[in-house]
């Protein structure tokens, strides 16, 4: 259980994360390209990706809505790269709700799972072969 004080330093994280988000813009030269909304809220992810032998070499994300979803797809974003995409396959939706650090109600557990959706899902058409960019 986190004390109040630690809940005060995550919040500033998130903070920090959402006014400053990492990894941000368009990659022009991706492997995988996938965007997702929340229809609930509007919040909106487009994650570009990056694959050079079966390894995330770089990562941008275009997006906007709540400090929740903005500041975990900023930290996951940090998270993926350089990880090869079975390591990215297996990113749970615990571990990103635990890098936020703090508890998230039901409400806002759709905004901070919103990144790792659009990560799965590009994943899965990446590998139809459907998001394959040549260049």
């Amino acid at each position: 259980m986190i004390t109040m004080e630690e809940e005060e330093i995550y919040k500033e994280n998130i903070l920090d994360h959402y006014r400053n988000p990492h990894n941000t813009g368009e990659l022009q030269d991706y492997s995988i390209r996938h965007r997702e909304l929340n229809p609930l809220c509007g919040d909106q992810i487009e994650l570009f990706v990056k694959v050079e032998g079966c390894r995330c070499s770089d990562v941008k994300f275009c997006g906007k809505g709540c400090a929740i979803s903005q500041a975990a797809t900023s930290m996951l974003t940090d998270k993926i790269k350089n990880k090869n995409i079975d390591e990215l396959k297996k990113i749970t939706q615990e571990e990103v709700v635990n890098m936020l650090g703090i508890p998230v109600g039901i409400v806002r557990l759709k905004c901070a799972l919103l990144p790792l959706k659009t990560l799965q899902k590009g994943i899965i058409k990446w590998e139809k072969g459907e998001l394959c960019q040549t260049n």
